[in-house]
């Protein structure tokens, strides 16, 4: 399962997030042998990275042609997929997603807490590339949808923390001090 780390949402929070991401990234690397960022163009970023580019075929900017392009430049059975906006997601979480996924017979395995699903943190079965496809012909671009009609696991969670969402700066700010005190 390759593991591409999705930065299509994170206009609000600038690089701060990829320096997350470059710190976290031997993090990944122990999970996955393969980690990728997923983004529109790499020209953006300041350093260096594997990145998958969104196809070209579209000129949309959604999710869905984030796993459009990485599921066709894929050559795994599946993806990993976690937004750049949910910095606590750890081993723990990861792993009984991924885990899940190899022992049943799923489209998808994705996350749910008592605050809802998280589509954005979950594994996807390459298979599913046409439904993308689909969905960006279509302008479609409601995930919930599409994992209403496949054969989703949607593996619930207690630790509702660590699904927390941080789409501006002071979010991440505070998430920052908030780590710094549990590990001090």
């Amino acid at each position: 399962i390759k593991y591409p780390y999705s930065s299509s949402n994170c206009k609000n929070t600038g690089k701060s997030k990829f320096n997350y991401f470059q710190s976290e990234k031997k993090f990944f690397k122990l999970l996955f042998k393969e980690v990728y960022i997923s983004t529109k163009s790499a020209d953006k970023f300041d350093f260096i990275a594997d990145f998958i580019e969104d196809e070209t075929d579209f000129t949309i900017s959604a999710p869905t042609l984030g796993f459009y392009s990485a599921l066709r430049y894929t050559h795994s059975e599946a993806i990993f997929v976690l937004s750049v906006d949910t910095p606590f997601i750890g081993d723990i979480e990861i792993n009984s997603l991924v885990d899940t996924f190899l022992r049943g017979d799923y489209d998808a395995v994705v996350a749910k807490t008592q605050n809802g699903t998280h589509p954005l943190c979950g594994v996807y079965s390459k298979s599913l590339l046409p439904n993308f496809e689909q969905m960006l012909r279509e302008n479609n671009h409601r995930l919930g949808q599409l994992l209403k009609n496949i054969n989703t696991k949607f593996l619930e969670f207690e630790n509702e923390e660590a699904f927390s969402n941080l789409n501006h700066p002071h979010e991440y700010k505070e998430a920052l001090r908030k780590e710094q005190i549990r590990y001090n």
